[in-house]
């Protein structure tokens, strides 16, 4: 049930057809399907194949994530987060973000290490902040390349480190952030962590600008 709702989704072999994929991940899910517990929320998270229902979507997450599935978690979290399809919740948010986090989801672990540095939904924790950042970072997750560039810059939760603060931004600035191009030139018109370079500066200053900072 569950492939030929992907079948359905993706036009592979039949003709594109929303509601009939949406008609399958429910059979499937009703059936005991994790997976398309999973993407039945989101059918109601997105109003697709079907009106757009937020409790709904909170209870299909629910029940994916509870039976293991870390996309699920991670989608519930933001569901307790925002409130939607449920009450606000930031401690249950926080505990799913983790669960999630814990699982592999790169996503969560960005929340996660959020939740930390703020103290939402837990106790402020710069250590475990920190952990997070960096372990999201080194999965690709690029906002988070810049907020541990912030946290070895500073040094919060860590030890103070401007060469690895540089390594982070540049990083960050690569992958097109503006706030972190801007740090990046910084870094380079001041010597930290780099060599100064005036040239590089202007470089990334001009960046930065051209997106928007």
């Amino acid at each position: 049930m569950h492939i030929l709702a992907i079948c359905y989704v993706n036009g592979e072999v039949t003709e594109k057809n929303l509601e009939k994929a949406f008609y399958w991940y429910q059979k499937a899910a009703e059936n005991g399907s994790t997976i398309s517990m999973n993407n039945l929320a989101k059918c109601y998270e997105n109003g697709e194949g079907t009106e757009k229902n937020l409790e709904k979507t909170f209870y299909w997450y629910q029940k994916a994530a509870e039976n293991g599935v870390k996309e699920a978690m991670y989608g519930l979290a933001i569901c307790y987060y925002n409130g939607e399809g449920t009450e606000k919740n930031s401690e249950k948010a926080f505990y799913w973000y983790q669960k999630a986090a814990e699982n592999g989801f790169t996503g969560a672990m960005f929340n996660l290490a959020y939740g930390y540095y703020n103290g939402e939904g837990t106790e402020k924790h710069l250590e475990k902040a920190f952990y997070w950042y960096q372990k999201a970072a080194e999965n690709g997750n690029t906002e988070t390349m810049s907020n541990l560039a912030i946290m070895y810059y500073k040094g919060e939760g860590t030890e103070k480190n401007l060469e690895k603060a540089f390594y982070w931004y540049q990083k960050a600035a690569e992958n097109d952030l503006a706030d972190s191009m801007n740090n990046l030139a910084v870094c380079y018109y001041n010597g930290e962590g780099t060599e100064k370079n005036l040239e590089k500066a202007f470089y990334w200053y001009q960046k930065a600008a051209e997106n928007g900072n």
